[in-house]
């Protein structure tokens, strides 16, 4: 039994939580996740027990040396508290680990007796996924909930997905029938460049998390990160012209899908966000991934050998029915 008894009591705290694996494509909300515990020095609380949840033929334990002597890390997930001070202080309950291998239900109600001793307010999930969207673009950022009120009153997406799913949204469900506001948030991730890390996508979850729950993120290198992440992108698929006309072909139906979206309130909107975060002012695995049909296949990997020793993207696929995958929410 994992006692609470070593942790404050907490100011409006949030739960955000994300798991490796098929709901984590390119590593970016597992990193997002990190990068928060990072910033904020999160202090780890508790560890779920590895035996109830976790098949190690799947996610094996790994073997280390400290001080001389041998010691072993056990797949799991961990829960750490980050204490965020300012003129609104807020905490954050913070939860990261791999999607467990067995006994989702059990593994679900575990944190979320978590949640209820810590009073927690609102469950955050992260997830990413494969899409169809461009690498040169802003990272789509989708927001869902199961609960209609909290859709209306937080501008979210009510879901209505039908289909496999992972446990971003098995917990997701699980906190609904349980009585606890919960959102999901899902980052898009370039099909075609899925291979970790990914700092913009895991940027750009960062961001929508800060207009969410109205805490400022330190952001860190993220930023820079981003920048350099995309520029060597846009180096390797230019030396393909089959990839840079498949990229295109990708902005052309975005450009084209968003156009609506362009108007003086969305931009606005957008600019307010923008001013927030300058002035400080407000809020600013193995099986695969989540992708847009639902399936958990990897997709196609980002880098590849070719006979030259140079690394390259991959060839697009070339027919647009062909292994597509899709979003779970």
């Amino acid at each position: 039994m994992i006692e609470l008894e070593g942790v404050p009591e907490l100011v409006d705290p949030v739960m955000v939580a994300a798991f490796e694996g098929w709901n984590d494509a390119g590593d970016a909300a597992s990193t997002a996740v990190a990068h928060l515990d990072r910033e904020w020095k999160g202090e780890v609380f508790a560890a779920l027990d590895a035996e109830d949840y976790y098949d190690f033929q799947v996610n094996r334990p790994t073997v280390f040396m400290e001080a001389g002597v041998r010691k072993i890390t056990w797949p799991t997930t961990r829960l750490s508290v980050v204490r965020i001070g300012g003129d609104k202080p807020r905490d954050l309950v913070l939860v990261r680990g791999i999607e467990p291998s067995m006994r989702w239900r059990s593994f679900c109600n575990e944190l979320l007796g978590f949640a209820h001793e810590l009073g927690v307010e609102l469950v955050v999930v992260l997830g990413a996924l494969l899409g169809d969207t461009p690498h040169t673009r802003p990272v789509p950022i989708s927001g869902t909930t199961s609960d209609a009120d909290l859709a209306r009153r937080m501008d979210l997406e009510e879901t209505k997905y039908e289909g496999p799913t992972g446990i971003v949204g098995i917990l997701q469900e699980a906190c609904t029938h349980a009585g606890v506001p919960a959102v999901s948030l899902w980052a898009a991730v370039p099909h075609y460049v899925s291979q970790p890390p990914n700092p913009k996508a895991t940027l750009a979850l960062l961001n929508r998390l800060e207009d969410l729950i109205g805490v400022r993120v330190p952001l860190g290198d993220l930023p820079e990160d981003a920048r350099a992440w995309q520029v060597g992108v846009d180096q390797l698929a230019a030396e393909d012209s089959e990839v840079a006309e498949y990229v295109q072909s990708l902005e052309e139906a975005r450009d084209t899908a968003e156009l609506p979206e362009a108007s003086g309130e969305a931009i606005a909107r957008e600019f307010e966000r923008y001013l927030r975060r300058r002035d400080g002012s407000g809020p600013g695995g193995p099986g695969g991934h989540a992708t847009a049909d639902g399936d958990g296949s990897s997709g196609t990997p980002y880098l590849r050998d070719n006979p030259s020793g140079r690394a390259r993207p991959p060839r697009p696929p070339k027919t647009s029915g062909d292994d597509e995958e899709s979003s779970e929410d």
